[in-house]
């Protein structure tokens, strides 16, 4: 059975880091490429950033890049998500989820997490 379990999540003040967690069992994670995705309320699920199997290659929207770092530790089976500089916009349910190939589009993606929710405050 594949599960993807995110943590890390919590409430921080703008400015602030979190360091999402997203631990992968029932799957052959080294050679999944791995997401993330968010969703605010009333908002539709958006892309953040995306990673292959072997780390040789990532992505990220424009509102993470420069900002978050998406990695992954196979030998772990963990990805991880390392938010910096937050800001209130960030607010969601962060999403793990774990694919053939990296993509921005969610829809590509085989397996998803329960999500972990992040709150900022300004």
């Amino acid at each position: 059975q594949v599960s993807l379990v995110e943590s890390g999540g919590g409430s921080v003040q703008t400015g602030n880091s979190l360091r999402l967690s997203c631990a992968a069992s029932g799957l052959t994670f080294t050679k999944s490429a791995m997401g993330w995705f968010r969703q605010a309320p009333g908002k539709d699920r958006e892309f953040v950033a995306t990673i292959t199997w072997d780390s040789s290659w990532t992505d990220y929207s424009d509102f993470a890049r420069g900002r978050f770092t998406i990695s992954r530790n196979n030998e772990r089976n963990t990805a991880y998500l390392q938010m910096d500089s937050l800001k209130p916009e960030d607010s969601a349910v962060y999403y793990c989820a774990a694919g053939v190939l990296p993509a921005s589009t969610g829809r590509l993606y085989d397996y998803w997490g329960q999500g972990t929710q992040v709150t900022v405050s300004s």
